[in-house]
């Protein structure tokens, strides 16, 4: 098979093959994890708290994707940190493993989510951020990939796990999954809609 072949062909594997767990270590079923999702999400915007976004790299590129449509689209307050400014402060003053669980300490509220994305989850600035959302009694969603035994997939209240060991294709799944979610609380549906999508209005 072609190079195109095999690639897109571990795409579709990746994220077929997604493992969720809660935070004890329990296996979910994909759908009832994203029924809960869905749920706390609810509960996020009906209550105008705040989802926090985070990521490194890549990462952080879809933590401030998925914070604006999030905020824009889906009408859920939401924040990406990953401010140029702060970040470097943050990272100067205090430590680079803060840049994430600062932030929460001061600003995050109990009713809150947090998602945290980490394609290898053993980033010491994601583990401080869950330990910070703990301690602020946020809910957490975490998505790993490479390592099941990475720590930061045992932290969340729900985690995806993706099970590819490169990095491109972890972060294609990763990328995909934040999309769903996004998709399937605002009602869009790919296979039933024969209009293309107009993300200029906003009600």
């Amino acid at each position: 098979m072609s190079y195109s072949t095999n690639y897109f062909q571990a795409v579709t594997d990746a994220i077929k093959h997604v493992r969720v767990f809660d935070r004890g270590g329990v296996r979910l079923d994909l759908d009832a994890a994203i029924a809960r999702l869905l749920d706390a999400t609810s509960r996020v915007q009906e209550a105008g708290s705040c989802l926090w976004f985070a990521g490194n790299g890549a990462s952080a590129a879809m933590a401030s994707h998925m914070a604006l449509d999030f905020s824009k689209n889906a009408k859920v307050r939401s924040q990406a940190m990953n401010d140029m400014a702060a970040v470097t402060a943050l990272a100067n003053d205090l430590g680079y493993e803060n840049i994430f669980g600062q932030p929460l300490m001061w600003h995050g509220q109990d009713r809150d989510g947090v998602v945290l994305v980490s394609s290898s989850g053993g980033s010491p600035n994601m583990l401080r951020a869950a330990e910070a959302a703990r301690t602020k009694g946020m809910w957490v969603v975490t998505l790993t990939g490479l390592e099941q035994d990475n720590p930061l997939s045992r932290l969340g209240d729900l985690n995806f796990f993706v099970d590819a060991r490169t990095y491109g294709i972890v972060e294609c799944a990763h990328q995909v999954l934040l999309h769903m979610w996004l998709d399937q609380f605002m009602g869009v549906e790919e296979w039933s809609t024969r209009a293309s999508q107009n993300m200029r209005l906003t009600s």
